[in-house]
């Protein structure tokens, strides 16, 4: 009804390979659960009914890297959980984003010490960071929407 409307009965749709591709990407990331905090009752709060992060394609949290595009670091990471970190991003699939949710993904938090990692950043690179501790599960839905306001304007040079 409403699209035949617009384009006067012609009967199609045209758009470029990059915006049929982001869309596609947006609407199926599947996220890696890898909650090791406060920030992983959160991110739960924000799969359950009253947020229903399903609305976005993302129906539930996979536990394996290679079935995973999206890496939610939610809460502290130590020195030596910092190589296993970077041993499940390097298994997953490209393309792969990773969202670092919480003060203490960002930045250590409170926890400025020698044996937390003052930034998830220093082992994988991240693409969004989801501020507060621990952020309420509107911001990590706010933090996905940015993620794919990111994703739809990659163009295909990027994809590489």
């Amino acid at each position: 009804m409403g699209v035949s409307r617009k384009l006067g009965g012609l009967g199609a749709v045209t758009t470029t390979l990059e915006q049929a591709v982001n869309w596609a990407r947006t609407g199926a990331m599947w996220p890696m659960l890898f909650g090791l905090a406060c920030c992983a009752i959160e991110m739960m709060g924000a799969q359950a009914a009253h947020y229903d992060m399903s609305r976005f394609g993302m129906e539930l949290m996979r536990a394996s890297p290679r079935q995973s595009d999206l890496m939610i670091v939610a809460g502290r990471v130590t020195r030596k959980m910092s190589p296993v970190l970077r041993q499940l991003y390097d298994q997953m699939p490209s393309p792969k984003w990773v969202v670092a949710m919480g003060d203490c993904a960002s930045c250590g938090g409170i926890f400025n010490n020698y044996a937390i990692v003052q930034g998830v950043d220093e082992i994988v690179p991240v693409d969004v960071y989801v501020a507060g501790c621990p952020p309420r599960p509107e911001q990590l839905i706010h933090g996905i929407m940015t993620l794919h306001e990111k994703v739809k304007g990659e163009k295909i040079k990027d994809w590489a």
